[in-house]
């Protein structure tokens, strides 16, 4: 499954003058920190930082994804993959061997970049539709084995995950509840959405765009293919790794459900509602979502209906999303006043 593109590179790397950057830094900064106090201005209540907390990891989890579906223009339908590794490997790890954060995220890591290296080597040389075919039944291999084995919890999962613990050698951090833990979720989609954009200005990003847009041009160029498409596809697996691991400390519990196609579907659906290759995007994908489900909920079965109409409509009636809609209508407006007759 490949979704061709025409369009644009991309947004928000038009900017050139010293000045230019240090005015966009400085609303980035001051973004980021009103970002950070909005839970606690907004009353503070377990419910609140609770839905702060999942947007953050859900958007770290769509990220990950992002980096395959809108630099490569391919549809990977097998990160849930990675997300169950990073909530495993916090369960297993902190209830069995009693290690703390660091440890359990290097596992993560580790575990996630081997994982996606072996899944890429094996589908490097298929495209849209047998890649997404072939990521997606990985994905449901790995599921029907965490559920018929023991070691990995069976069909129970891991109960009782201990507070997360994060040692800094003067003091140790530990969060449990929700607004404890908003301070690593709010670090770590910091950090992903930097990440991010050192990708989207660095010479991998740069190839994995030409690649998608003009393969032949790109070999042509001296671009080895094969290896773009796979460093591509390693950079995003431990980054949607975490956004498990750090679920599994929030809700304390991992099972089988982390296979589930809710959340491939929240991935999916987050990038292509807003539009591919918007850094921000994710965030305010994930944001719609989940403010549908937690304050317009319609069911927990009726959620994951709307979730799927949506998709649809968005793919078939306007694949664009919402940026491409808002460009439509700047560009009807810009018509209508440069329209014969019309006052400017």
């Amino acid at each position: 499954m490949s979704i061709t593109t025409t369009e644009q590179a991309p947004r928000g790397m038009m900017i050139s003058t010293p000045y230019q950057k240090a005015l966009w830094l400085a609303l980035w900064v001051i973004g980021a920190a009103i970002t950070y106090m909005l839970p606690g201005w907004l009353g503070g209540s377990p419910l609140v930082y609770g839905t702060f907390v999942t947007i953050a990891i859900f958007a770290i989890m769509t990220y990950g994804v992002d980096l395959v579906l809108s630099y490569l223009g391919e549809v990977s339908l097998g990160h849930t993959i990675f997300w169950a590794i990073g909530g495993y490997s916090a369960a297993i790890l902190s209830t069995s061997f009693d290690a703390n954060g660091w440890q359990t995220a290097a596992v993560c890591i580790a575990l996630s970049i081997v994982a996606a290296y072996l899944l890429g080597w094996a589908t490097i040389k298929t495209q849209e539709f047998v890649f997404s075919l072939v990521t997606y039944a990985a994905a449901v291999v790995a599921m029907e084995i965490t559920f018929n084995t023991d070691a990995l919890g069976g069909s129970d999962g891991f109960v009782g995950i201990p507070q997360l613990e994060l040692p800094f050698g003067f003091a140790t951090f530990r969060g449990q509840s929700s607004a404890q833990l908003w301070p690593i979720a709010f670090g770590m989609l910091v950090a992903t959405v930097l990440l991010v954009v050192r990708f989207r200005g660095s010479r991998l990003g740069l190839s994995a765009l030409m690649v998608q847009m003009n393969e032949p041009l790109a070999r042509a160029s001296g671009l080895s293919v094969s290896r773009v498409r796979l460093q591509v596809f390693v950079l995003s697996a431990p980054i949607t790794g975490l956004a498990g691991w750090l679920y599994a400390y929030q809700r304390a519990y991992v099972g089988p459900d982390m296979f589930e196609t809710y959340f491939l579907v929240v991935m999916l659906t987050a990038i292509i509602v807003v539009g591919r290759r918007v850094l921000l995007g994710p965030i305010l994908g994930v944001s719609l979502i989940l403010a549908q489900q937690n304050f317009l909920s319609i069911g927990g079965d009726g959620n994951k209906i709307a979730l799927g109409i949506v998709l649809v409509g968005i793919l078939v009636g306007w694949p664009k999303g919402l940026v491409g809609l808002a460009d439509y209508l700047r560009q009807r407006i810009s018509a209508r006043k440069g329209a014969p007759g019309r006052p400017e």
